[in-house]
């Protein structure tokens, strides 16, 4: 198990380093963020001045090198936007991407295993039909117009919420609403095919022949086996909202991640980039090998093959 850990991590630093790399050449390509940063007007002297205050008037290697070396100091360098470590601008919009990102996958997940838990036990009924009529429409809908008719419906008409901005829990609801609607379609349509597949195995009959309640059998032959798709699921969704659901903070004025990331790349300020889709490569890397890791607990062979 200490060999298997220690090769995930060392397969998490590469991806990580390759993340890096990629967004470092990326970056340099969008533009000049002197002529930004200068007022209008400015001369082509103040623009070189500048760059070279900034470090990007070196070869693009010797930058890489340093960029690269500050790096693994835990030094993104300084926002150009706002004159402070970049990796703290980015930190502290973590806490709203988070709020934002646990409440809709608690929403999303609870509503989805349910649903399709339901879609699976009444295969060919109203039931069925109905979850996943929903559940389609839910996945086919766009999040930005998802996000304009609930703002239009319960923020405008009804008055019910507000209709953007950060703080308390009414601003939460429709935002969360928008995301989780999505998690729980995607859960509910694969839960409901995984549960349809595990009840047609032979240990599911064999369980049945025994005499064991339905409710055991559910909960321990048939959800166990059915469930290691859906953590992947999970897995994944959770790590793109927590890198920033950015058409949602957008539609919301949602002061997060993918927002910051964003304006970051309008005004092409190199290091908040770079920190930003570092955070976002870290975290998918951890959940990715939090997920390995629950596999063994959910099926015991993987365990043994490991």
């Amino acid at each position: 198990m200490i060999r298997y850990l220690l090769t995930k991590i060392l397969e998490a630093l590469i991806a990580v380093w390759g993340v890096l790399t990629i967004v470092f050449f990326v970056t340099r390509i969008i533009g000049d963020p002197a002529a930004l940063l200068l007022p209008l007007g400015a001369s082509a002297e103040q623009i070189d001045a500048l760059n070279a205050q900034l470090g990007l008037d070196r070869p693009l290697i010797e930058q890489y090198l340093t960029y690269i070396g500050q790096v693994f100091q835990g030094d993104f360098g300084q926002s150009f936007q706002f004159g402070r470590p970049a990796m703290q601008v980015v930190l502290e919009r973590m806490p709203a991407t988070l709020e934002l990102a646990t409440a809709a996958i608690i929403l999303g997940t609870l509503i989805g295993a349910v649903a399709g838990s339901i879609a699976a036990l009444k295969k060919g009924t109203v039931a069925e039909l109905i979850v996943m009529i929903f559940a389609l429409l839910g996945q086919a809908t766009p999040v930005f117009w998802l996000g304009i008719m609930l703002i239009l419906f319960f923020a405008v008409d009804l008055g019910w919420v507000p209709t953007g901005g950060y703080g308390t829990i009414s601003h939460l609801i429709l935002p969360a609403v928008t995301l989780a609607v999505f998690v729980c379609s995607s859960i509910a349509r694969l839960l409901r095919s995984n549960l349809l597949d595990v009840l047609k195995e032979d240990y599911v009959r064999t369980a049945r022949a025994k005499g064991l309640m339905p409710r055991t059998i559910f909960i321990w032959h048939v959800g166990r086996n059915a469930l290691i798709p859906v953590v992947t699921m999970i897995g994944i969704i959770t790590g793109e909202l927590l890198g920033g659901s950015v058409v949602t903070e957008t539609v919301f004025a949602w002061p997060g991640v993918g927002r910051l990331i964003i304006q970051a790349i309008e005004a092409k300020d190199f290091p908040v980039i770079q920190a930003g889709v570092a955070l976002i490569a870290f975290i998918f890397v951890v959940i990715n090998l939090a997920i390995d890791l629950l596999y063994g607990l959910l099926d015991p062979r993987i365990r043994e093959r490991r």
